[in-house]
């Protein structure tokens, strides 16, 4: 592929402005995905282009929210690792089901998430998941594994986010420890991704490498605004991004029609 100046003034912006948003509220690859087909790459090169960039602007956000001592780590690996056993389960239902079905529960599903999180002001404002038993919270965390990573290899758009929404509302974390907890999450499905990518020629390296300088950007500037700002930056981006999906999975529910 020929990589024109216009290549990176489309993808380089985009990406950076996808960090910024993922590290803050997930659904960064709203954003991002796009700019690469806009520029573009052919599907396969979009994804795993997508995936090299993101991975390691996941990865600097993860260490800096670490850093600041914002994830339960027990909590976030329990859930990464049957993340990673979920998401090979969707992966294998997608070759027998088709996702529409999905995409209709998630056009009824995502504007009630945002009326909750839009009219419940309290929602993550405070961390309460000491009150709950550690036992309580490791089910939980690989219940939330299982089921975000099922969705995440059947369908994928916005896993962080409903993520998010399942750490704070079952395991009382706030919105900021929430947030750090699902980055863990999501590096341990960009690596496997990643890996798999590169191993079948599908990341070009002299557009890849650049972006993910540039994502790196993002999340490192969006991972100090949650640490500075808290549940006030993320609650409005949350919403915007769960915006954005409801957008996507509305015009891919029409256009396969």
């Amino acid at each position: 592929m020929d990589l024109t100046p216009q290549v990176f003034l489309i993808v380089l912006p985009a990406v950076f402005l996808a960090g910024l948003v993922d590290s803050i509220a997930g659904g960064g690859g709203l954003l991002s995905v796009p700019a690469y087909m806009a520029a573009g790459l052919p599907p396969h090169f979009v994804l795993g282009n997508n995936k090299f960039s993101s991975s390691f602007g996941t990865l600097f956000a993860t260490l800096r929210y670490h850093q600041h001592g914002l994830i339960d780590v027990r909590v976030a690996l329990l859930s990464a690792f049957f993340a990673l056993a979920g998401s090979f389960l969707g992966s294998s239902a997608v070759l027998l089901l088709r996702p529409d079905f999905l995409r209709l529960l998630l056009v009824v599903m995502i504007p009630l998430v945002a009326i909750l999180t839009m009219t419940n002001r309290s929602l993550g404002r405070e961390n309460h998941s000491q009150r709950q038993s550690r036992k309580r919270m490791y089910i939980l965390a690989v219940l939330a594994g299982l089921l975000l990573g099922f969705y995440d290899g059947f369908f994928g758009p916005g896993m962080g986010m409903f993520l998010i929404l399942f750490y704070t509302l079952a395991l009382k974390y706030d919105f900021v420890t929430a947030n750090a907890n699902t980055k863990v999450v999501n590096l341990a499905s960009n690596i496997a991704a990643v890996v798999t990518f590169i191993a079948h020629g599908k990341v070009i390296f002299a557009l890849g490498i650049p972006a993910a300088v540039a994502g790196i950007a993002g999340n490192l500037l969006g991972a100090r605004l949650v640490i500075k700002r808290g549940s006030r930056i993320i609650r409005p981006v949350f919403i915007l991004t769960l915006l954005l999906l409801f957008g996507k999975v509305l015009y891919d529910l029409l256009s396969t029609r």
